[in-house]
């Protein structure tokens, strides 16, 4: 038997590294709620872990704003700020390689995906109701750009970047999952029920972020060539995409839908006739995962580095705060 190549890898690869981060994730969290339950006396201590400020999608566009008109670095959650900038910089470099092989929200879509898929349950949605359910996260994104580059000045910024809420939007985060409203429990139960027929739903319709690192990597380098001499039309290549875009319709693929999964170059039973291209040149496959890897630790290790990971507020502190604004009665 010949050996397998790298694209025959691929899904085997990205679910690994999508696990591994999933994990991570997971673990981070019980963690965080160890923190939590320590700044209610309800626990021993435990190290608050920085790279919850994930987690803070909307601080972390404050502090973009603050950043390009002060050059000043979040010091409150700088570890989200670095996340945001990173995932923007693999946006640009590495198509939305945050978004096929990083983010943890797209790992369990990737799970629920293969679960609808042995169950049957999968549904395609039309093109005359895909097309406008795409244009959804680009409307929320458009929102939340005008809100807070627009609409909010810089001394507001300033002002709620400083508020003893900002600095507890960790731990409000971590009640949103706790303790969630009954709008808001219906609203994600619907999400997940929706997710179980509509093949990731969240990440291709409602996700802002994903919108975003998509108008990114629309200017980026990478692009998926396809060989129509050689093509077979069997169109498995469409079928395999998680975001359903129509590959075998396309010579050259840069849509800002496409995660750079490179799932479709496992299923093309024409060896060759699907390939990566960087600058209209054959690149080899591996490049665009490894440079997601590297670039997302290269920003890590800078954070560590250079101050910008841990803030200055140290955990006692943030335990006065806590109890002050967010645990009392």
């Amino acid at each position: 038997m010949p050996p397998r190549s790298f694209s025959q890898k691929v899904p085997q690869l990205r679910m690994a590294v999508q696990l591994a981060f999933l994990s991570y994730t997971l673990w981070m969290g019980w963690q965080f709620y160890h923190f939590f339950l320590w700044t209610k006396d309800a626990g021993p201590y435990v190290a608050r872990p920085p790279a919850v400020e994930s987690f803070l999608p909307i601080g972390a566009l404050l502090s973009l704003k603050r950043l390009i008109l002060t050059a000043e670095f979040d010091q409150a959650h700088p570890a989200g700020l670095t996340i945001f900038l990173a995932a923007l910089c693999l946006g640009l470099m590495a198509r939305k390689g945050f978004c096929g092989w990083i983010c943890p929200v797209g790992a369990i879509s990737n799970l629920v995906e293969q679960l609808s898929a042995k169950t049957k349950m999968l549904f395609r949605l039309p093109g005359w109701l895909n097309s406008p359910l795409l244009g959804l996260k680009y409307l929320l994104l458009a929102f939340f750009c005008y809100a807070i580059f627009w609409r909010m000045p810089l001394q507001a910024v300033k002002g709620f970047m400083s508020s003893p809420y900002y600095l507890t939007a960790d731990g409000r985060m971590l009640l949103f999952f706790l303790e969630p409203s009954r709008l808001a429990l219906i609203i994600t139960l619907a999400i997940i029920a929706i997710s179980l027929i509509v093949r990731n739903f969240w990440c291709r319709f409602l996700c802002p972020y994903g919108a975003l690192l998509g108008i990114a990597a629309w200017f980026g380098p990478f692009s998926l060539q396809r060989d129509k001499e050689t093509c077979s039309h069997c169109q498995k290549c469409s079928q395999s995409c998680p975001a359903e875009i129509p590959i075998h319709n396309k010579d050259s693929l840069r849509s800002p839908e496409c995660v750079g999964c490179l799932e479709c170059t496992a299923v093309c039973p024409v060896q060759g006739c699907l390939r990566l291209s960087t600058f209209n040149k054959t690149t080899p496959l591996w490049l665009l995962p490894l440079m997601v890897f590297l670039l997302y630790f290269a920003f890590y290790l800078w954070a560590k580095l250079s101050g910008h990971w841990h803030g200055v507020l140290g955990d006692h502190v943030l335990k006065n705060i806590y109890q002050n604004f967010l645990h009392a009665p």
